[in-house]
């Protein structure tokens, strides 16, 4: 999520700009969001990316991530300050119509702060907000709306206008993301009780929104269900595409329910839709307080939600846990009536969580040294299900299950895959699958694990693993350079076992970047999301992740986020102030990007 404010928001309406395309070399990785501009900060900022892929036609992808293409710039206003815009959205969506090798990030109509460049100085006004280009998704402002971020997208079949799902009516593409109420005297009637909702958009037709067509997009739904004391979180998207279920087209959301005191009433929630995501019922999943495990902790969180080709319903999520690094459980529910219904929530694996350095200037979990980008979402289980689409022929529904580990303390974070073939009752042997570091090996021997996804074929034949990693040791200074890359992993299935995975093999390693020069807007550390995703088809398979190779580090920030360290831990007693960013920092600074990589020829 891109911030957490009780601010009431405001963002877009939409129109025709023509789009951005980025093409890659054969063999090469691609830039995702190429709408983006290099510069000024925080203009130039991308993280937590989402993919999804059309099984219908596994030449399309849909891409998204929080975008901050149409902030103001960090001039306007007092200089040293680069805040979120009120008003402005920042859920970005990118289409490929080529299996990934080229992207088009489309161009709207709306409310933007893309005027608000500031000059040198502290003179200038607040940013006044403006009818212009918006590079995220439509129809939010006109709406009463803010689109926040948090993406998560999937496709499934078009109803027809009796409500049948078939893929001959076409494919439809589902857009879930953070939204919160509009509070510009520019947007319309709309909004909801509450903070923090799910807000859903949808379209039937990709290539008219890839062109910037804002009416290819319906109006954005409110799915989950709202009241004054409701903050939802972390929410994930999925729609049963295989013919063979008998839910076939149903749509279900899975999120954590901030509804209490943290830590004590969070619970789980699924939404599902029937009709194609014009409507949505919420259902909760288990306890609302956290009683499942012994050691109580924070609470529910970093869900994924999958269908089987007979469809069953699988909602994965973490019960956080006390401690440094906690020991948490990742759970398992069940539906098998499309889901009305939940089985009770029962253990699937220990983790450990990734807080085995806490950075007391931010009062959040850090990896790769002081300042450093949080991590606390690295436990989290990331599924995927060979279910066999479009058809359901061929599913094996093997589970295929990735998270990043902390168990083995600080520069020793693991990349965990296990495999079941029996609904998640029982699983393969754990298996330690980051790579060597073959970029700095005399630091740091083996990469370090950030966040991780992975994808099965549909017929249960190739598993993919994406993972963001740290290549440097965790830093006790902010001069020292750091290494972040983006890995794809690739395993043959060798047979019906859940074992029957084997070995992985590197099929690519992004170029390194260094995550000092990413920002949160209040450039008090590096910020990087907390997502990474794969797709897999018959045929190929696709990733995503966050990467700063375009991103220049800035001493004056490095110098900030020191003294920050020192007056936080009482090394100082002086609280620091924030550079000039545009002044003192190169132009690429805070450029963080999401790159893709293919495997299809």
């Amino acid at each position: 999520m891109r911030r957490v404010s009780l601010l009431l928001l405001a963002a877009m309406t939409a129109v025709l700009v023509l789009p951005t395309v980025a093409v890659s070399a054969a063999g090469s990785d691609v830039l995702v969001t190429n709408g983006s501009p290099p510069t000024p900060f925080s203009e130039n900022k991308q993280n937590e990316p989402a993919l999804a892929v059309d099984a219908n036609h596994p030449s399309i992808l849909a891409a998204g991530s929080n975008d901050e293409i149409d902030e103001e710039a960090c001039n306007a206003g007092a200089d040293n300050t680069c805040p979120f815009t009120p008003s402005i959205g920042v859920s970005g969506i990118y289409f490929s119509f080529d299996s990934g090798h080229s992207w088009t990030q489309p161009t709207y109509t709306g409310l933007s702060a893309r005027n608000c460049q500031g000059v040198v100085g502290n003179s200038d006004p607040p940013c006044d907000p403006q009818i212009g280009p918006i590079g995220t998704l439509p129809k939010y402002a006109a709406n009463g709306l803010v689109s926040d971020g948090d993406p998560a997208l999937a496709f499934g079949p078009k109803p027809d206008s009796s409500g049948h799902f078939s893929w001959a009516n076409g494919s439809r593409l589902y857009y879930a993301n953070l939204t919160s109420k509009c509070g510009d005297p520019d947007c319309g009637p709309g909004g909801f009780k509450g903070f923090e909702a799910i807000g859903v958009s949808r379209t039937d037709n990709v290539a008219s929104a890839a062109a910037g067509h804002a009416n290819a997009w319906k109006k954005p739904v409110i799915a989950s269900r709202q009241n004054s004391a409701l903050f939802a979180d972390k929410e994930q998207l999925w729609a049963d595409n295989a013919e063979s279920s008998p839910f076939f087209g149903h749509a279900y959301i899975c999120f954590g329910a901030f509804q209490g005191q943290p830590g004590h009433s969070q619970p789980l929630k699924v939404l599902t839709s029937s009709n194609g995501g014009s409507s949505w019922t919420s259902h909760q999943v288990g306890p609302a307080a956290n009683n499942i495990h012994s050691r109580r902790g924070f609470g529910h969180s970093g869900c994924t939600i999958r269908t089987d080709s007979n469809g069953v319903v699988y909602v994965f999520y973490y019960q956080f846990a006390f401690g440094s690094p906690g020991q948490g459980v990742q759970l398992l529910a069940k539906s098998f009536d499309g889901g009305a219904h939940w089985t009770r929530p029962r253990k699937v694996q220990t983790a450990f969580d990734l807080c085995n350095a806490f950075e007391a200037s931010i009062g959040r979990c850090v990896q790769d040294g002081i300042g450093g980008a949080r991590n606390d979402l690295g436990p989290d289980p990331s599924v995927d299900i060979a279910n066999g689409a479009p058809t359901g022929g061929g599913a094996t529904n093997r589970i295929v299950l990735t998270w990043v580990d902390g168990r083995d303390g600080l520069n020793n974070e693991h990349v965990m895959f296990t495999s079941s073939v029996n609904g998640g009752n029982t699983w393969a042997a754990l298996r330690q699958v980051e790579q060597p570091n073959t970029d700095d090996p005399a630091e740091q021997p083996m990469d370090r694990g950030y966040y991780s996804a992975p994808a099965i074929s549909p017929n249960g034949t190739d598993v993919y693993l994406v993972y963001n990693g740290n290549t440097t040791p965790f830093r006790n200074n902010t001069t020292s350079p750091r290494g972040l890359i983006g890995v794809l992993l690739h395993a043959d299935v060798t047979g019906s076992g859940a074992g029957d995975v084997g070995a992985f093999s590197q099929i690519h390693r992004s170029v390194v970047g260094d995550p000092r020069g990413s920002a949160q807007n209040n450039l008090a550390a590096e910020f990087l999301g907390d997502y990474v995703y794969a797709v897999a088809t018959r045929d190929y398979g696709a990733a995503v992740w966050n990467d700063t190779r375009n991103a220049a580090d800035c001493p004056a920030i490095d110098t900030y986020r020191q003294d920050l360290h020192d007056f936080a831990t009482g090394a100082s007693s002086t609280p620091p102030t924030p550079p000039a960013v545009q002044q003192r920092c190169l132009p690429n600074f805070g450029n963080s990007d999401i790159f893709s990589f293919t495997t299809a020829p």
